[in-house]
């Protein structure tokens, strides 16, 4: 009988089955790693950093629409028509991002069935992601929202890191992520400094107890 066992993904498995085949870099912050309307042609890994994907409308109007931390995987839309990207992909911070040819990612695919499983499960655990970030956009409070990120880009929840986790992300991008304006965000932080759910002195501590608020919130 087939194997009913759910689709999970595992970056570090991923990551092995692309090997050597890719390149590394380090971007600065602010440095674009692509730009919307450009060719879309390679998948890409974050190593170290984080990575806010941003996209602009003809009204000159940019919005933050998610945010890449250590370990994700971003630029699937390349194997997808049309072949232009359709956002800007930005280092938030000093990051070292893998960046993996389109043509190798399709000959991998329709070589090695593990490779596709894992890619499937990827391809499902984003829209998974998606979803919920539209859940939280239509139904959680700034606040909330605030913290929800926070917690996603601290990786908080996760065995890596079971306690704390530091952070290098200004207010502004903040404010694009959740949506509100940077003041709000400056209320909000110093409440959860207040609370002792984050350190933020020069540099952004964010406790596990932040999690704990949300939930019960």
């Amino acid at each position: 009988m087939p194997s009913k066992r759910a689709l999970t993904f595992d970056s570090g498995t991923f990551l092995k089955k692309i090997g050597k085949r890719g390149t590394s870099r380090e971007y600065r912050n602010k440095e674009p790693i692509f730009s919307q309307g450009d060719a879309a042609d390679a998948m890409f890994y974050v190593a170290a950093g984080n990575v806010k994907l941003t996209v602009l409308s003809k009204r000159g109007k940019r919005a933050v629409i998610a945010i890449f931390r250590q370990g994700d995987f971003f630029g699937e839309g390349c194997l997808g028509a049309p072949f232009l990207w359709m956002s800007t992909a930005t280092a938030v911070r000093l990051s070292t991002i893998a960046r993996v040819e389109k043509p190798i990612i399709v000959r991998i695919i329709h070589d090695d069935p593990v490779f596709a499983r894992l890619f499937i499960a990827h391809l499902l655990s984003r829209v998974a992601r998606i979803q919920d970030d539209f859940l939280d956009q239509l139904f959680n409070s700034s606040e909330k929202r605030l913290a929800r990120t926070l917690l996603l880009l601290a990786g908080l929840g996760t065995q890596s890191n079971p306690y704390s986790a530091n952070l290098k992300v200004s207010q502004g991008t903040l404010a694009d992520m959740v949506g509100t304006t940077r003041s709000r965000v400056s209320f909000f932080m110093n409440r959860f400094r207040k609370m002792g759910l984050i350190d933020y002195n020069g540099t952004l501590r964010v406790h596990r107890a932040l999690l704990t608020f949300l939930l019960h919130e």
